[in-house]
C-alpha cells in the first residue's frame, strides 16, 4: 500500500483510503456489525486513511462514526497506525457553523469515534454567501482554531459536495488539506481549473471522494444499469454512456478493470494524495483493494488519457431540481 503525504499536514497516509459514508448500508438499513467488518478488513490489509462524517451515512446519520469508532475499539494495534478524518458544520437535522455548534459537534464525533483526539478535521458543506460567518468571530473556525490548541484536533480542512462552494474556502489558503467530492473522475475535471493550482499555491494535499459516479465507472454502463440499488440522485446522458463504453474498451484491449482506471487515474495527478471510494461491505471493499493494485501499463494510461473530457455538470452530475447555487434544506436555501 504506497503511501504519500497529505499537503502541509506532514502526516502520511495511504494512497488509498476508506470513505465511511455507507458502511453496512443495504436496502435502507445499516447492518453495523458488516460495517465494523468493512473498517476492521480495510486497516488489516495496510489502509491508514478513514474517512467520515457526522451525517453518515444519510439513511441513520452518526451510524459510521459509532462504526468506526467501534472497529477501532476491537483492533487497537491497528488503530494506532490509523489517519481519522471526520468533519463539521452538517448536522443530521440542519446546518450550524457557529462557535458553540462546532463544539458540541467535534464533542460528539470523539463520542461516537471513541478516542481522545481527531487528527483531521473538515468543515463539511460550508455555503458561500455564509462565509463570514463560517470563518469570522463566533465560526467555526475560530472553535477548530481554538480545539486545535488544545491539542483536541490536529489539522483543518474544507469538504463539501458543491464544487462551486468548496473551492471559495480552498483557495483562501486557510486550510491544510481538501476533501474534493464531484471534482474530479474520468469524467470530471473541474479540479484542474482551480483546484489544482491552488492546492500547488498553499501546499494543500487533496483526497478526491466520489471516484466511481456513483457506481457507473466501478461496473461499467451495463452492470451500473441493472443495479438493483442504482444511485439515481445523478444523471448521465446517452452521449456520456457511450464515451464510458469507448473507456471500457481501451480497458479490454489492455485486460485492465475500468475499476481500476478510475482509481488510480485520480492518483497520476501530483497534488491528489490519497482517493476515498466508499464501500458497503467487504467484497466491495476487497474488489476496490483490487483495484488499488491492479497494474496499469503505461501504453495503457497512453491510448486512455487523450480521450477524457470532462462532461458538464448539468448532464452527469446535478438533477434538474438541484439548485445549484446553494444548498436545499428543509429550512429552505443556504447559499
Amino acid at each position: 500500500m504506497q503511501s504519500r503525504v497529505l499537503g502541509r499536514t506532514g502526516i502520511e497516509v495511504t494512497s488509498f483510503g476508506l470513505g465511511c459514508a455507507m458502511l453496512g448500508v443495504r436496502m435502507g438499513e445499516v447492518n453495523e456489525r458488516t460495517g465494523v467488518e468493512v473498517v476492521a478488513t480495510a486497516m488489516k490489509a495496510g489502509v491508514t486513511l478513514l474517512d467520515v462524517a457526522p451525517v453518515y451515512p444519510a439513511v441513520m446519520s452518526g451510524m459510521s462514526e459509532r462504526i468506526v469508532g467501534q472497529a477501532l475499539k476491537e483492533n487497537p494495534d491497528l488503530a494506532k497506525k490509523v489517519v481519522l478524518e471526520t468533519k463539521v458544520g452538517h448536522l443530521p437535522e440542519d446546518f450550524d457553523y457557529t462557535y458553540d455548534s462546532t463544539m458540541r459537534g467535534v464533542a460528539g464525533s470523539l463520542e461516537r469515534l471513541q478516542v481522545e483526539h481527531i487528527p483531521m478535521i473538515y468543515i463539511h458543506d460550508a455555503p458561500r454567501e455564509g462565509f463570514d460567518r463560517v470563518m469570522g468571530k463566533g465560526g467555526t473556525l475560530e472553535a477548530l482554531r481554538k480545539l486545535q490548541s488544545e491539542g483536541v484536533i490536529g489539522h483543518i480542512g474544507t469538504a463539501s459536495n458543491l464544487p462551486e462552494n468548496n473551492i471559495v474556502y480552498i483557495e483562501t489558503g486557510e486550510f491544510e488539506s481538501a476533501v474534493i467530492p464531484e471534482f474530479y473522475s474520468l469524467l470530471n475535471q473541474l479540479a484542474t481549473e482551480r483546484v489544482f493550482p491552488a492546492a500547488e499555491k498553499f501546499n494543500m494535499g487533496l483526497v478526491v471522494a466520489t471516484p466511481y459516479e456513483t457506481g457507473l465507472l466501478a461496473v461499467g454502463v451495463d452492470r451500473f444499469l441493472s443495479m438493483p440499488e442504482r444511485d439515481t440522485r445523478r444523471r448521465f446522458s446517452a452521449e456520456c454512456l457511450d464515451h464510458v463504453r469507448d473507456v471500457e474498451a481501451i480497458c479490454a484491449r489492455y485486460g485492465v478493470s475500468i475499476a481500476a482506471a478510475s482509481l488510480q487515474h485520480l492518483l497520476r495527478h501530483p497534488q491528489v494524495t490519497a482517493v476515498i471510494p466508499s464501500a458497503r461491505d467487504t467484497n466491495e471493499l476487497r474488489a476496490n483493494l483490487r483495484a488499488s493494485v491492479e497494474r496499469l501499463p503505461d501504453e495503457f494510461w497512453a491510448e486512455l488519457t487523450p480521450i477524457l473530457r470532462h462532461w458538464d455538470a448539468d448532464e452527469h452530475r446535478w438533477p434538474p431540481e438541484m439548485n445549484r447555487g446553494g444548498l436545499t434544506t428543509p429550512g429552505g436555501t443556504i447559499d
